[in-house]
This record gives C-alpha cells, structure tokens and sequence, in this order.
C-alpha cells in the first residue's frame, strides 16, 4: 500500500500580533513548534465509540489512521 500523493486541503491561519503572540507563548510552554491552520478541516467530527473503533484498528495494525468527512 503506497502513501497517499497529496495531503488534505488545510490553510495555514492568518494570526494577528495578539494571536501570535499567544502561539508563542504556548510553543515555549510546551517546548515545540506549533502551526496554526485556518479552523475548517477536511476531518470527520467522530463520536467516542467512532473514535474507540479508530485507536483499536491504529493498535492493531500500527499505523495512525486519519478520518476524513465524506464529500
């Protein structure tokens, strides 16, 4: 199975200086760096067993698995 060819459609967010700012601060906070992307996301909204159903198949098969909402 080969790795997909593009990745989904994100934006990277336009910050004011406040906004930057704070970003900032939560990157030296957590000790890495931090991109921030515009708020709609092409990823499925999952409930909790949804999401359960996910970590299990990523546990078993080792991988990290992404979902995505449907077109």
């Amino acid at each position: 199975m080969s790795a997909p060819s593009s990745g989904p459609d994100l934006r990277p967010a336009a910050l004011d200086d406040a906004a930057l700012a704070d970003l900032r601060r939560v990157e030296e906070r957590i000790g890495t760096p931090l991109v921030a992307y515009e708020a709609e996301s092409p990823y499925a909204e999952l409930t909790d067993e949804q999401l359960a159903e996910i970590r299990r198949a990523e546990s078993a098969l080792g991988v990290r698995l992404l979902a995505y909402r449907p077109a």
